[in-house]
């Protein structure tokens, strides 16, 4: 195969993309809020990309990504990465944030630290902004500080890292309900 293709599969979230090269997935567009949007997402960001069927390592992330998104847990150890294009530090953090646990979450911060760059947390954030391989690089377990989940990369579509996080049964702080939150809080009603 030459240059790159694409492929738009169905999940229980939406209708995805996938976009590969013959070196591996070059990324994941998660669906926006109609195909034509997902569709049209995927031709801004990869012109040269033409629709065909799936080839071997996209069939076999397109089925780990449906897995997941139905509350399964994949693994995507066997998917080959199309990263020529990603910059070392992404890769870095990148590979980090495929170490998290399912159902947990770090912090930029805590991901600056574990990669030796302390200093680092706004770049690991611009890092997993740009994540091009959503979902099968889990950047939705990396959060800021505050835990706030409601950010994703612009491959996420309409869907949030607090859903996702969700699906895999993580429960952020920021994901609480308010009346979780007022509860400690809360005066002690009087005994009668």
């Amino acid at each position: 195969m030459v240059g790159q293709a694409y492929a738009i599969f169905d999940t229980a979230i939406g209708r995805c993309g996938i976009i590969w090269s013959g070196t591996g997935v070059v990324a994941v567009q998660l669906p926006e809020a109609r195909e034509i949007d997902t569709r049209r997402r995927i031709f801004q960001v990869h012109p040269e990309a033409r629709e065909q069927r799936p080839s071997e390592n996209a069939e076999l992330a397109i089925e780990g990504i449906k897995g997941l998104l139905q509350g399964h847990d994949p693994d995507f150890s066997e998917v080959s990465l199309d990263a020529g294009d990603v910059p070392g530090f992404n890769r870095r953090v990148y590979e980090y944030a495929c170490s998290i646990p399912r159902g947990e979450t770090r912090t930029y911060h805590e991901v600056a630290r574990a990669l030796g760059a302390s200093g680092a947390a706004y770049s690991v954030a611009q890092a997993i902004a740009k994540n091009p391989f959503m979902l099968i690089v889990p950047c939705h377990r990396v959060l800021e500080a505050g835990n706030y989940t409601d950010r994703l990369s612009p491959y996420g579509g309409v869907i949030s890292k607090r859903r996702l996080l969700a699906l895999e049964g993580a429960h952020p702080i920021a994901s609480k309900t308010l009346f979780e939150v007022l509860l400690p809080v809360a005066p002690p009603r009087p005994s009668t």
